[in-house]
């Protein structure tokens, strides 16, 4: 007796589920569209994690051009003050030697007029009386000492015009070489901040949401890492009284130091109280800054760059450093960071491009980036792997 049974057709459900290729290629559908859920229509626009990286790149890229615009422009400045001074000098020299030529020609025209030219001879048949002859000899002898003397001077003074003149033709080449690299690092700096704002003007509304609730997240991390730092020196410093205690009550006095209120260690001398007095000055003035402007290459007093508001801040407590991070960063002693102080510069980055002023408790005062403004923020801002150095200056 024959099934009244149909047999099954290729690609018909059996209890709501597909064949095992149909379903595979649901799920790897389902799986790519989760994979492409957060990022914008086109394959070849870049996610949101890799916006903020190439926008964080592009900043730092151009504060590293900053500096090298900094240190650009005081060469610069440098420069043309020497090359003021030595045209200066060959203005001077320039006359001088005017003055040394006139003489020569004025002892030129005296030999013309009196003969002395002439050979002795002719001097002599030429005379009306032999007192002629001894008068014209003695002026002619006193005369020969002036003219020599003059000789030597118009010499030395073309001597040292013609090594000044050359002295200024190659500060003059050396400037416009350095105001070329000034023009070149200025130009950079606006190429990467363009490059970041264009980025971020493609995002979305929604996608600069998220992104400012990824910066908020490391924002809390950086809190975390900077009241975990300030808890250490707590205890550190804690430690360190509880031992001056100990060591003065056993030894009958006070140990070395103890007044100083400031950590040290072995290889790092403590900060004394002449530092802290100069840091706190250098703190008052910085935060008194806060909310003013990010400026490339600025220095105040309505706006700053990094280096540019430590340089400011140390200023105000007297103490001069120099213009860049570069140089900053050896203009004082390195110490770690579990020692910093409040005062101390830390700098950023293996290429030292970014700086901040230590206030304490993991925490400093800098100028961040373009776009922003002069705050109080965590040490750990940009990571622990990004802080270079901490530096002890004054």
């Amino acid at each position: 007796m024959a099934s009244h049974r149909k047999s099954r057709t290729p690609g018909a459900r059996v209890a709501g589920i597909r064949t095992p290729a149909l379903a595979t290629a649901a799920l790897t559908s389902v799986a790519l569209l989760s994979q492409t859920a957060d990022a914008a229509p086109g394959d070849d626009r870049p996610s949101l994690e890799e916006v903020e990286k190439k926008v964080g790149d592009l900043y730092r890229q151009a504060e590293s051009a900053t500096e090298k615009y900094n240190a650009a422009k005081e060469k610069t400045t440098k420069q043309r003050k020497q090359v003021d001074t030595l045209l200066d000098d060959v203005a001077q020299r320039t006359q001088k030697l005017n003055e040394a030529r006139a003489e020569l020609g004025s002892y030129a025209a005296a030999q013309y007029r009196t003969g002395a030219g002439m050979p002795d001879t002719a001097t002599f048949l030429l005379a009306q009386t032999p007192q002629d002859v001894f008068d014209q000899r003695q002026v002619l002898d006193r005369m020969t000492g002036r003219q020599k003397a003059a000789v030597d001077d118009y010499v030395i003074q073309q001597t040292e015009t013609m090594k000044k003149r050359q002295e200024a033709t190659e500060s003059l080449r050396t400037l416009t070489e350095t105001q070329g690299d000034l023009k070149t690092a200025k130009a950079t700096v606006q190429k990467k901040l363009a490059d970041a704002r264009e980025l971020l003007s493609e995002l979305t509304a929604e996608e600069k949401a998220r992104l400012a609730a990824i910066e908020k997240r490391k924002q809390q991390e950086a809190a975390r890492k900077a009241a975990e730092l300030a808890r250490q020196q707590a205890a550190q410093e804690q430690a360190e009284q509880q031992e001056r205690e100990e060591a003065a009550q056993q030894g009958g006095g006070s140990s070395e130091g103890s007044g100083s209120g400031s950590t040290g260690s072995a290889d790092t001398p403590p900060a004394d109280s002449s530092y802290a007095a100069k840091a706190e000055k250098a703190l008052a003035f910085a935060r008194a800054q806060i909310g003013k402007p990010y400026v490339w290459g600025a220095t105040g007093p309505g706006s700053y760059d990094c280096s540019g508001l430590t340089q400011a801040g140390w200023k105000a407590a007297g103490v001069s450093l120099p213009r860049t991070t570069y140089d900053q960063v050896n203009a004082g002693t390195t110490v770690p960071v579990s020692q910093a102080q409040p005062g101390d510069l830390v700098f950023f980055y293996d290429d030292v491009t970014h700086v901040g002023l230590y206030i304490g408790n993991g925490m400093m005062i800098h100028a961040p980036k373009p776009g922003a403004y002069v705050r109080e923020e965590s040490v750990y801002y940009d990571g622990e792997s990004a802080i270079h150095s901490i530096v002890r200056p004054a």
